[in-house]
């Protein structure tokens, strides 16, 4: 399916019926990313998948998209799918959106899931990396692309889901130059929303992986104590959805179920 914002192109899909849920996907990801799951989730659930601006198949809107902006084309596809409140589960980056929207839009939330995420912001070494990506970007965005997406997993998940990394790959290298700047840019910008997790009425829930080399789960686990938020970890590392389906599958359930 199909909306205009701004003249711009959003393009999104919606599966099964029930309580609603919003998947949104990671950073050199689109909504096919959800594929693995989705079955297990569309049995009991409307499922709505969003391609998150410059990913997929939705243009871009400018030369950053801050994290409020692509929170403000999700909240369009669901005020045009006359949603009224639903669970989120965001991989990444899609997590960080579900932030913004969720400090925008707090009564939408029945529970949030960070998947492989973090409701901190990008620390100062973090943005350097991110502006120094983008500008190696404009002169050899494929090496890039590759450079990065090997990062994301262990030389052991590399071999072990050889296909499954492969076709993620070929799907981060669909992600136009722009759409990368535009999300690297915006990413830097985002400021620490845990307050805003926190306060949430909904289910709060974290799902991170042992061998995530991107999240630092250690400082996150002594900033939740004592919370309500719920903390899970897989053996594997930041693509949950490839290295811990099954693991992931049942606690996604779990989580929309409760």
């Amino acid at each position: 399916m199909i909306i205009n914002y701004k003249n711009c192109q959003v393009h999104y899909t919606v599966e099964g019926e029930g309580s609603p849920v919003v998947l949104l996907h990671g950073f050199l990801e689109n909504l096919k990313m959800w594929q693995p799951i989705l079955p297990a989730l569309t049995k009991t659930h409307q499922v709505i998948s969003i391609d998150l601006l410059g990913h997929g198949e939705t243009e871009c809107l400018g030369y950053v998209h801050r994290m409020e902006t692509m929170a403000d084309v999700v909240l369009a596809v669901l005020q045009h799918e006359q949603v009224e409140k639903a669970h989120f589960i965001g991989h990444s980056m899609g997590a960080y959106v579900a932030l913004a929207l969720a400090e925008q839009q707090p009564e939408l939330f029945k529970g949030l899931c960070l998947m492989n995420s973090t409701f901190e912001a990008d620390t100062p070494e973090r943005q350097q990396i991110r502006t120094r990506a983008c500008k190696m970007a404009q002169h050899n965005y494929q090496t890039l692309i590759e450079l990065s997406f090997a990062n994301l997993f262990s030389e052991e998940s590399k071999t072990t889901y050889k296909e499954a990394y492969q076709n993620a790959l070929n799907e981060a290298l669909q992600t136009p130059l722009q759409g990368y700047i535009a999300a690297q840019e915006g990413m830097k910008l985002r400021p620490n929303r845990l307050e805003v997790f926190k306060n949430l009425e909904g289910q709060q829930l974290i799902i991170a992986g042992k061998k995530d080399q991107l999240i630092n789960r250690e400082q996150i686990l002594k900033t939740i104590e004592g919370s309500r938020i719920t903390y899970v970890e897989f053996s594997e590392g930041h693509m949950s959805y490839i290295e811990n389906k099954k693991e992931l599958t049942y606690n996604v359930l779990q989580f929309i179920e409760k």
